[in-house]
């Protein structure tokens, strides 16, 4: 009994002298829109927007249609990935190549749509959205026999969580060529909150059984990096926030295949800034994203 409490007391001790030396870094500051750090979260930022898909929808009060998105991320270069401490430390910011959401719309009276959008909480390359909807509320404001102009409110709350800035691909190497910041096991549990609220506007033309449509849209982002990360001899708890607005423009087209059934797609692209090292000068890194929609719209 004796040599077990021993033994109990000298773990106890060892643990207690690990978590001493492990300071906490706490660096919680905002960036600018067009810092390396700022330019990646505005960036992923848009691969989120919950773009229209075109004009507005056509149905009667409490009518349903159901509808799967998916959209394109474009795979960054080692520069684009340079990006914390000012743009002097890469992170591993590959890792979905696709963001996808679930679309519900409801028909309310005086031809009133709603929308309500979920991302599942699946792992895909070591990223994971959690809790992340998406809210609309629009209709048709002018109508035309073959043109029609669309208005929506639309809103965003949630988060992502992956390994970005000690991922786990280096986290533990001792190699300092390919773990320059020393990274420590486990990998980190970074989460990016993407929250924001906005408006846009889609005129639609009819051609057919071919629909155009092209859009134009502004948001207000409320954005943040919670890191969560050991790197040497500390646990980096480092919080980076930006609010900004986020103007976007889509063009694309959507076919009825069948009365119910239905496909779009559309270019997605965002405008943004960037001020890299060496000459800090202001270059254009916009997001260009393509995006497709299948939709069902029930009885």
């Amino acid at each position: 009994m004796g040599r077990s409490r021993c033994l109990w007391l000298s773990a106890l001790f060892l643990l207690t002298r690990v978590a001493l030396a492990q300071t906490v870094v706490e660096d919680n500051r905002s960036v600018a829109s067009d810092s390396p750090e700022g330019w990646a979260m505005r960036y992923f930022a848009g691969t989120t927007l919950m773009t229209s898909f075109g004009e507005a929808a056509r149905l009667p009060p409490w009518r349903w249609n159901a509808a799967v998105d998916v959209g394109s991320i474009p795979r960054l270069s080692d520069a684009q990935q340079r990006v914390a401490f000012g743009g002097s430390k890469s992170d591993d910011l590959n890792k979905s190549p696709v963001f996808g959401r679930l679309r519900l719309a409801v028909g309310l009276p005086d031809a009133w749509v709603a929308e309500l959008g979920y991302t599942p909480p699946l792992e895909i390359a070591g990223s994971r959205a959690r809790n992340v909807f998406a809210m609309a509320i629009g209709r048709r404001v002018i109508e035309g026999d073959a043109m029609s102009l669309s208005l929506r409110a639309l809103g965003q709350v949630g988060k992502v969580r992956g390994d970005i800035t000690c991922p786990a691909s280096v986290a533990g190497n001792p190699d300092p060529i390919l773990n320059p910041f020393d990274c420590r096991a486990p990998p980190s549990n970074d989460t990016f909150t993407t929250n924001y609220y906005g408006v846009d506007a889609t005129i639609g033309w009819d051609a057919g059984a071919w629909k155009w449509f092209a859009s134009a849209g502004i948001a207000r982002t409320e954005l943040k990096v919670q890191v969560d990360a050991f790197i040497a001899e500390s646990h980096d708890r480092s919080r980076v926030s930006l609010n900004s607005n986020l103007p976007w423009l889509t063009i694309g087209l959507r076919y009825a295949f069948d009365p119910r059934w239905s496909v779009a797609a559309e270019l997605l692209y965002v405008p943004l800034d960037v001020r890299r090292a060496p000459d800090f000068s202001p270059t254009d890194d916009s997001l260009t994203s393509v995006r497709a929609q299948l939709r069902y719209s029930f009885d």
